[in-house]
């Protein structure tokens, strides 16, 4: 849900605005209204000098190695990029010189002087490099030719002649500008140089976190900056207008706060046109998920906060996309591997959520690693019974269920819409909304009754006809109650087809939960086959090695594929089918308390 803010308008002389924000950040509630981009050359070196220290610590991280003995560093992020800028050098150079000693080792170690003191004779020197089979031997014969060396696919040779009117059927080739023993002497001393540079590096692991430190405290006091230079002034300068917003709940402890401080303050509810931030007050398992809200950016203050049902049914859909006991388990696995790598570690509790959300859904789709096991004779017949049926109504189980939670999923949306519109803009103006909701939810529901026998076909058959009459009365003449009548059949008639078209193709978009699901379990299937192909009847120990192999390395690809397809795929049909019908608007900005950065 969104938190009710408070508005605060902070009246103060010019002189004690700096005594007053650092209050202010250190109770760490109050979102003063600033910029978040830089303002002038001062915000924008401060604003530079983070990401300097965020991209230091990023390159120390990545460097293996532990450090030992002294590291210490005055300018430790200069320092990391300069040797970074370094080791990127001496890298490249590393890498032309592997090629120029691919370039002489052919031609062996020679004399590069007297070549030269031949050429100031007037005997020329030429080499030439040609395909094995393009070599005529009769060139031995009619030319100065000496082969140098061959390879398995080409000649190398080289002629001497002092002829002015010499020519040769082939090209020749540049002459190398020294010996294979040089470059491997050059390459020797850059690899050195390389150590060099590579053991700084890791002693320099040591200053990260004074590195951390710095970038904490920079972003604090760029924080307070920016707050600083957002005071509108006012009596020539001498009293500075502060605006900013806190949560309801922290009203207390802020009023007791101010009152200490010489400060006049106007405290006041928060209001849609004062565009306060958002901020969400979630349990923690919602919390997990509102990350992905603010993918798609958080909601208007009048609005509604969306996590909720992301977080029920991005869980649900992504657990169908992969729809496999086993890659479910693996899932909470590397959920639990994640808790131990720090910058992973915040993800950990929703990769585990995920992967047991996936392990039921496979249980009840009876696939393990792409196995059937609803035919296996260790599972109860009890548990079996609660598996879903291979066909339901004669159509495949898993695409009826697919299209059934999107139908849901959509009506909801729906629902949503209705409430949200009804507490915006009231009930008599949002009877059109009101119209199609009952209409579509109302039939889904009476039709879900029919099927399930508690209704007879001709009692629903009624319900229907009076929900469309009655809907159609919101929908076609009372859209907007300030309207001519004739205008709003009109806006009714184009609305009609906008949405009959626009819901079809969104309830037909939810097949891609069962499409995604069956492409897995089909992959995961196949490196099953042909592991087993090999294996044959087990009876040949040697092939369990190869029969592993497939069905370990195919089993992670099909994992990493599923799990691309399962995060983007239910992502697509929260943020597009779910928003689009729930009338949900994404123009709220994120609560930022002015307070101690924690660097994240």
């Amino acid at each position: 849900m969104i938190d009710k803010m408070t508005r605060y308008s902070f009246i103060l002389l010019s002189g004690d605005k700096e005594e007053f924000l650092e209050k202010i950040q250190k109770l760490g509630v109050v979102d003063i209204t600033r910029s978040t981009k830089p303002v002038d050359e001062k915000s924008a070196s401060m604003l530079s000098s983070t990401e300097d220290m965020k991209r230091a610590i990023a390159k120390l991280s990545a460097i293996d190695g532990e450090p030992g003995g002294n590291n210490r560093s005055k300018h430790p992020v200069r320092e990391v990029f300069e040797l970074s800028d370094r080791m990127e050098q001496l890298i490249a150079e590393e890498g032309n010189l592997g090629k120029e000693l691919a370039y002489r080792l052919p031609w062996g170690d020679f004399d590069p002087k007297s070549i030269r003191r031949l050429e100031k004779q007037g005997i020329k020197v030429r080499f030439y490099k040609v395909a094995n089979k393009r070599f005529d031997p009769q060139w031995e014969l009619d030319y100065p030719l000496s082969i140098i060396s061959e390879d398995g696919t080409n000649t190398y040779f080289v002629t001497a002649s002092d002829d002015p009117d010499y020519s040769f059927p082939i090209d020749e080739i540049e002459a190398p500008k020294g010996t294979a023993k040089e470059t491997e002497t050059e390459i020797k001393m850059v690899e050195d140089q390389i150590t060099i540079v590579q053991k700084r590096l890791v002693g320099l692991k040591d200053m990260i976190p004074a590195i951390e430190e710095d970038y904490r405290k920079t972003l604090t006091d760029l924080d307070l900056y920016f707050a600083n230079v957002a005071s509108v002034n006012a009596v020539e300068d001498k009293v500075c207008i502060f605006e900013g917003y806190s949560p309801v709940e922290n009203d207390d402890l802020l009023v007791s706060e101010l009152d200490k401080m010489d400060v006049h303050y106007i405290k006041e509810a928060a209001k849609l046109e004062d565009n306060p931030p958002i901020k969400f007050r979630n349990n923690k398992f919602v919390k997990m998920f509102e990350t992905l809200t603010d993918m798609y950016g958080r909601p208007e203050y009048n609005g509604f906060d969306p996590t909720p049902f992301i977080s029920v049914f991005f869980l649900l859909f992504f657990s169908f996309c992969m729809g496999d006991a086993g890659y479910g388990l693996v899932l909470i696995l590397v959920g639990l591997a994640l808790k131990k790598v720090a910058s992973f570690k915040d993800m950990s509790s929703l990769v585990v959520t995920l992967g047991i959300g996936t392990t039921v859904i496979g249980f009840l789709f009876h696939t393990f690693f792409s196995m059937d096991i609803s035919t296996w004779n260790c599972i109860p017949g009890f548990l079996k019974k609660i598996m879903l049926p291979g066909k339901i109504a004669g159509y495949d189980g898993t695409m009826v269920l697919a299209l059934i939670v999107g139908i849901v999923h959509l009506c909801l949306a729906m629902i949503v819409k209705t409430i949200n519109a009804t507490k915006n803009k009231g009930f008599l103006n949002s009877l059109s909304t009101w119209g199609w909701t009952l209409f579509i939810v109302g039939t889904v529901v009476a039709i879900t009754f029919a099927i399930i026998g508690v209704l007879d076909k001709a009692v629903v058959k009624w319900i229907i006809i009076g929900l469309g009459i009655v809907s159609a009365l919101g929908i076609f003449v009372f859209n907007d109650i300030h309207r001519n009548p004739l205008i709003n059949i009109g806006s009714g008639l184009w609305d009609t087809y906008n949405t009959a078209t626009g819901l079809l193709g969104d309830v037909l978009s939810y097949l891609r939960l069962y499409a995604l699901g069956l492409a897995g379990s089909m992959l995961g299937l196949a490196f099953n086959n042909i592991g087993q192909m090999v294996l044959g009847d087990g009876h040949n120990i040697i092939l369990w090695l190869p029969f592993l192999l497939i069905v370990l390395v195919g089993h992670v690809l099909n994992i990493a594929m599923c799990a691309l397809g399962a995060f983007v795929h239910p992502l697509r049909l929260n943020f597009l089918e779910f928003f689009k019908n729930s009338g949900y608007e994404a123009n709220g900005r994120n609560y930022n308390p002015l307070g101690e950065k924690t660097g994240e």
